[in-house]
């Protein structure tokens, strides 16, 4: 059952303005926007006296580890960190143990979701060398994109035939989304550095292997590619200021068919931090030395339309390996939001323009249907946050399963009071109500 909310005194960031509004919702939609709604009777009244009410963030690209690494994640456990920080919606990768290259195993991860996710909830397909036709049922108004690792990254799921990438970039109708870093450059620094260092080779030494002539040589092709059959590509995790120039900062509408993203960890952490935090922060693509303030430019400026967290758990144990063994990824779902304010206090970049990049430009980018912005008639995706109070990360403060964070000691300037989604209460003042689960993102297409 949807419930009746009434939001009042909210400070509400939508669409380029911050205007003082109170919000009515019923069976899980906005109905109402408007001054003085008191009068109105709702089953939850809100008093957001002094908060600002933003659209649920929407991540692009997560990995929840379900089906088959469960060990790591589960979609109910990363759902609950991502309500917890203010991500309504989520779309998650194909990486899974089996990985989804069917549409009966994208199917079977769409199914977990309706029984346990607490987010809203949309997956990618998976492309392979040899799965094109599968790939090419894929449902586009119900299945956000297909996802192509034109670069290996964890799992198994490499795209190197030039003929299958040209065959699904000049053939897919809808969103490709890649993983753009070249292979053989890739290769040719692991086999230098291995031989070099042996077992004892320094963390950032995963800058250099995953270097910017890496990245910027797999997105060039990629964007070759779409240009020349005209294909609706989105660049996942750009890491390097090499590439800035590669994108477009025009609008963002029907006729941008090249779009990027740009992480919260390439925004926040630099190459010195493998000093502190080692294989932590070993990510595919690597943070590299001396990008963060160039990339949070391009972001500012438009060359990259939206911002991605790219969550990626595993277990303490796997990442205390060497640097050879430990796999790549960093659990971040539950802080993107807290990240960004957190750059708005230190007055990088404002309060509309985070919601711009984290909620209506993701939902423009995927033509995702009725979410993203707080308008009457859309669904109640909203997160109100206080920025007078903070939020400390600790071990025990964290959501996501895997139980550890490359944030935890620091204390953030924000906090998240309250997450709806569709329509329902999920998470208020550090509780959940699971009882109503996320909805399935449709997509006008």
């Amino acid at each position: 059952m949807s419930q009746s909310i009434l939001i009042l005194n909210a400070l509400v960031v939508n669409e380029g303005k911050i205007t003082p509004a109170d919000i009515f919702i019923k069976d899980g939609f906005i109905e109402q926007i408007g001054n003085n709604l008191s009068h109105l009777a709702a089953k939850k009244v809100i008093d957001a006296t002094g908060k600002y009410l933003l659209p649920g963030v929407i991540d692009d690209q997560v990995h929840f580890r379900e089906p088959g690494l469960t060990h790591k994640a589960t979609i109910a456990t990363e759902a609950r960190a991502a309500v917890a920080g203010g991500t309504t919606s989520f779309m998650e990768m194909p990486n899974t143990v089996p990985n989804a290259l069917t549409q009966t195993l994208l199917a079977d991860k769409y199914q977990i979701a309706s029984q346990t996710s607490i987010a809203n909830y949309s997956f990618f397909m998976g492309a392979s060398n040899d799965n094109y036709d599968e790939a090419m049922k894929t449902d586009i108004k119900n299945v956000c994109g297909l996802k192509i690792f034109m670069g290996s990254s964890t799992g198994n799921m490499l795209v190197d035939n030039v003929d299958v990438l040209t065959r699904i970039f000049s053939n897919f109708p809808s969103l490709i989304a890649t993983h753009c870093e070249d292979e053989a450059t890739v290769k040719a620094n692991l086999a230098k550095y291995k031989e070099q260092y042996g077992e004892n080779i320094p963390y950032d030494i995963h800058a250099i292997i995953r270097n910017e002539e890496a990245c910027y040589k797999s997105s060039a092709m990629a964007i070759e590619l779409a240009k020349k059959h005209q294909t609706r590509l989105h660049i996942l995790h750009i890491s390097t200021a090499d590439e800035i120039s590669l994108f477009s900062n025009a609008p963002l509408n029907d006729s941008k068919h090249i779009t990027s993203e740009v992480c919260v960890h390439h925004l926040w952490f630099d190459a010195d931090d493998y000093r502190r935090l080692g294989n932590q922060i070993k990510c595919n693509p690597a943070i590299k030395h001396g990008h963060r303030e160039k990339l949070l430019q391009a972001l500012l400026d438009d060359h990259f339309d939206v911002i991605a967290t790219d969550h990626a758990p595993h277990t303490w144990d796997e990442k205390q390996q060497s640097y050879w063994q430990a796999p790549a990824g960093l659990p971040l779902v539950q802080h993107s939001l807290n990240v960004m304010l957190e750059f708005y206090k230190q007055g990088k970049i404002s309060l509309e323009k985070i919601v711009q990049k984290m909620s209506h430009a993701v939902a423009d980018c995927f033509q995702i249907d009725r979410r993203g912005y707080i308008r009457e008639g859309y669904w109640a995706d909203l997160v109100l946050v206080d920025l007078n109070d903070t939020t400390l990360v600790t071990k025990d403060s964290l959501y996501a399963k895997c139980g550890w964070s490359p944030f935890e000691g620091t204390e953030f300037g924000s906090k998240v009071s309250h997450t709806i989604v569709s329509g329902n209460i999920a998470f208020a003042n550090g509780k959940f109500d699971e009882i109503n689960k996320g909805k399935r993102l449709a997509f006008n297409r």
